[in-house]
């Protein structure tokens, strides 16, 4: 039986192919996994960037730079990533999902709910993509498709926030007449306060 690759060893292999093929996207691509398996999020970010730069029709690579943009706090960042990832591949759920969570963070509730949906069409189990399409659709004041969808996300092992629970609880008291900031209402931390790694 063989031992499995430390994150260490992955990450020594990694570097050995993009020092052996520099012009390789797929090496690069699997530096950036290695970086990111090792919480190296920047330098996760420059080697996705270099493969899509070697081959921009690499659309996993996209998926991956929105998603290490997104958990570096750049919104703007992620959509450039996440649209290229969806414009080559309409099929990959994590870039709609990433291409959502920007939206959730820059308050576009609209486009936070196509974003879910599409992931839902995709991975119609997606605990996540319940929960963040009943967040968009109670900001956007529709009660009724937030408590369906709040309900499946439940269902699916989703524990939503207290402060989504209250939005909730308030909405449905007060007729949801009021459009909420989506970040408030999904309990997330905003991009003000600073970030942990």
């Amino acid at each position: 039986m063989t031992k499995p690759e430390s994150r260490t060893d992955r990450l020594d292999r990694c570097l050995e192919a993009v020092e052996e093929k520099p012009r390789s996207a797929v090496a690069h691509y699997n530096l950036g996994l290695a970086y990111q398996k090792t919480g190296r999020f920047h330098l996760a970010e420059e080697a996705y960037l270099k493969a899509v730069e070697i081959d921009p029709g690499l659309a996993e690579a996209w998926v991956n730079l929105g998603g290490v943009r997104l958990h570096n706090w750049d919104f703007e960042g992620c959509l450039k990533a996440s649209k290229m990832a969806v414009s080559q591949r309409d099929d990959l759920a994590m870039a709609h999902y990433n291409l959502g969570q920007a939206f959730l963070y820059m308050n576009d509730p609209d486009n936070l709910v196509a974003c879910n949906k599409r992931v839902i069409e995709l991975e119609r189990d997606n605990a996540a993509a319940h929960y963040y399409a009943a967040v968009g659709l109670l900001a956007v004041g529709d009660l009724t498709g937030a408590e369906r969808h709040a309900g499946r996300a439940m269902e699916l092992g989703h524990r939503p926030t207290q402060e989504f629970l209250r939005a909730l609880e308030k909405a449905q008291r007060a007729g949801a007449e009021a459009r909420l900031s989506v970040v408030e209402i999904a309990g997330e931390e905003n991009p003000e306060k600073p970030k942990e790694d």
